[in-house]
């Protein structure tokens, strides 16, 4: 881990970036303008790289520093750290590994190239597999499919898709972007987060790897958590800046009510118990994402007893932690978002401020991996003792009801 001194060190090469890109959040959410220019400053930056050890080159950063940076972008523009989702999590699994391409994928990531994901799919594919397909050809590996969902593609130098391989394994495959056979469109649709890339990816007769195929349930045991980390942490900025802006439109604001409880909205007890609630909610959305970072570290310290006792505890620890977070996060965050108009009245609602934007970016993180699932987990947990889901999928089910298919996770968005 990197002492407090250097991780400021390294976190205000990221904040010069954060606070450029900051003032045209609400603009480019307004006119759909990509942040590309953010993305790419940041990627180059090495923000994609942040977890890298210092042993290897990369600044060495613990997964609860990593997240402070990560609720800092989300301030700045909630797109952000969300388009990197991937990245960072193919840049844990690198991390661990032990094969030979672990250095040329840091290298890389040093270098600035960074990976999108590519996992979902729509239309027929079902519970047991992708129909997106990594077919041996004469040729070669070649990768052919559809996937949506496919946050930060877009932007990205690499795509982490999954697919069926011929012997039937759901396989992660890392294919290069710039292939003449992958196309990525962004007409992704949501009314939150509209500028992560989170659009169509299409691969047609694209050659691959052998090198750059991997089983997917091989990768870092606590995927699914590091996943939700992210989306915690993105919730967190959401907040934070909201907070700020609240804050500041109040102090700003000259227009009162008569029946109002003073002559400035900044001196009026019941605004500021609003502004007060909201700020409080991002408070606590830091400290939920300190709590599951810790918990985090915790099984990555681990990860080289994988399969242990000590292990297992630490990344059942390390589920529950995000799942927790979830479900407090993603009804309070909203919820303390959709209040914030209380302290502004109608004006509050302009398009050209773009408070909007606050709450339906967080309500859009929010409804990633359906919260329901994760209360009944942390309840049987808590009441029988059942280990929590570490992964699953999404699809038409091709299984009976009572034979719930959990074999690997799809991560939209």
């Amino acid at each position: 881990m990197a002492a407090e001194d250097e991780f400021e060190r390294i976190a205000g090469d990221f904040r010069a970036i954060f606070e450029a890109a900051a003032p045209e959040a609400a603009a480019r959410d307004r006119e759909h303008t990509l942040p590309a220019d953010a993305v790419r400053a940041l990627a180059t930056r090495g923000f994609g790289a942040l977890r890298i050890p210092q042993a290897d080159g990369g600044p060495g950063l613990s997964l609860p520093q990593t997240a402070r940076l990560w609720i800092e972008a989300a301030a700045a523009d909630a797109n952000l750290p969300q388009i990197f989702r991937g990245q960072f999590a193919f840049a844990e699994d690198r991390i661990h590994a032990r094969d030979a391409s672990r250095q040329a994928w840091l290298d890389r990531f040093l270098a600035g190239e960074f990976v999108g994901n590519a996992w979902s799919e729509t239309g027929a594919s079902t519970t047991s597999g992708a129909a997106t397909r990594l077919r041996s050809t004469p040729h070669g590996l070649r990768l052919e499919g559809r996937k949506h969902y496919t946050t930060g593609t877009l932007y990205a130098d690499w795509a982490d898709v999954t697919a069926t391989d011929d012997s039937g394994r759901t396989v992660a495959v890392i294919v290069p972007t710039a292939d003449p056979g992958v196309s990525v469109s962004d007409d992704w649709d949501g009314f939150g987060q509209r500028l992560t890339g989170t659009g169509t990816a299409v691969f047609s007769d694209v050659p691959v790897d052998p090198a750059h195929v991997t089983e997917l349930t091989g990768r870092f045991s606590y995927q699914t958590a590091h996943y939700q980390l992210v989306l915690l942490s993105v919730l967190a900025g959401i907040a934070a800046r909201a907070a700020s802006d609240v804050a500041l439109a109040v102090r700003e604001r000259t227009r009162v009510y008569t029946h109002g409880l003073a002559p400035l909205a900044r001196h009026d007890g019941q605004i500021l118990a609003v502004v007060g609630q909201v700020r409080s909610t991002a408070f606590a959305a830091e400290a939920v994402v300190a709590h599951a970072a810790a918990a985090l570290q915790r099984v990555s310290d681990l990860e080289h007893e994988r399969g242990s006792a000590a292990h297992l505890a630490a990344s059942a620890e390390a589920e529950l932690a995000t799942a927790q977070g979830q479900v407090v996060l993603s009804e309070q965050v909203p919820q303390a978002l959709g209040r914030l108009f209380d302290a502004l009245g109608a004006s509050g609602t302009s398009r050209e401020l773009g408070l909007d934007r606050h709450w339906r970016n967080a309500r859009t993180v929010a409804s990633h991996n359906p919260v329901v699932y994760k209360q009944r987990i942390i309840g049987d947990w808590a009441v029988n003792g059942t280990d929590p889901v570490r992964l699953w999928d999404v699809g038409i089910t091709d299984r009976p009801a009572e034979q719930p298919d959990h074999t690997h996770e799809e991560v939209p968005a």
